[in-house]
């Protein structure tokens, strides 16, 4: 089987910056037909440029915890593309939660961000994988992959919505494995840590004794680059991974190894 996904047509959300910028860079230089997706435009601008009408580059900008968003994304993608055949889910929010504050809503935030717009997106294209395939009797029929984290596995109290949130992201990888194999279509996650996420900048930009305790409780000593995990992402993408569905892939630098008392997960 090959890990090849030349020729493939992918939407890859939250791509206007760290981690989701990588996997929709990473798939285009690999071959694919990628449609950067995200809520900042100006970014998306600044990163695709003027995407060329014979070129492997588009992005679409807009909010897509909107229904109407998500089902203007997919006509965007048809409309370039002509199909989908790779979905990654990849945008995220991450914000601190207080566990006593009832007025705090940060739990219900990122599960709508997290979780529910990955699941609404996920069915979305599932069905146009499924109408694409009529006809077709064998092979892959599409690959969902979310980028979930080990919040998910390991408990701090600052983090409790993102972890929530990520936790039932990766159930929601599980129930649509089972609920779309007959399909053919898998769905995977992959679980990141000690990776240089946007929102891992941005935390190191104020914390910067966290690096320090990033590392210590890293078997491998060091923060990856978020291009170590896009190479995940394309695994699991890929018809080399044609009969892996339903897992949760950790790309973590043993951290999920040690005690989970320690540094937060990001």
């Amino acid at each position: 089987m090959s890990f090849s996904i030349e020729g493939k047509t992918a939407i890859v959300t939250g791509a206007a910056n760290g981690v989701g910028l990588a996997i929709a860079r990473h798939f285009a230089a690999r071959g694919a037909n990628v449609m950067f997706a995200d809520m900042d435009e100006a970014r998306l601008h600044k990163e695709c440029g003027e995407a060329k009408e014979d070129g492997n580059i588009r992005y679409f900008a807009g909010d897509l915890r909107e229904r109407l968003t998500l089902a203007n994304l997919l006509s965007a993608t048809l409309d370039s593309f002509d199909r989908v055949d790779i979905l990654v889910n990849s945008s995220r929010q991450m914000l601190p939660s207080d566990p006593l504050d009832l007025d705090d809503g940060s739990v219900g935030q990122m599960m709508e961000q997290n979780m529910m717009t990955a699941l609404r997106l996920s069915q979305l294209v599932a069905k146009r994988m499924i109408k694409q395939a009529e006809g077709q009797s064998e092979g892959q029929v599409g690959a969902i992959v979310n980028v979930s984290s080990i919040a998910a596995r390991r408990t701090h109290p600052s983090l409790m919505g993102y972890s929530i949130s990520c936790a039932a992201l990766d159930q929601m990888t599980r129930a649509l494995a089972v609920a779309l194999a007959p399909e053919r279509i898998r769905v995977n996650a992959v679980a990141f840590g000690s990776v240089m996420s946007a929102s891992l900048k941005e935390t190191l930009r104020e914390h910067r004794e966290y690096r320090d305790e990033i590392e210590a409780h890293t078997p491998l000593h060091r923060i990856a680059a978020p291009e170590e995990l896009a190479e995940a992402v394309q695994f699991l993408a890929s018809e080399g991974a044609g009969f892996v569905t339903g897992q949760i892939v950790t790309v973590d630098g043993g951290r999920t190894l040690l005690d989970p008392v320690g540094a937060p997960a990001h």
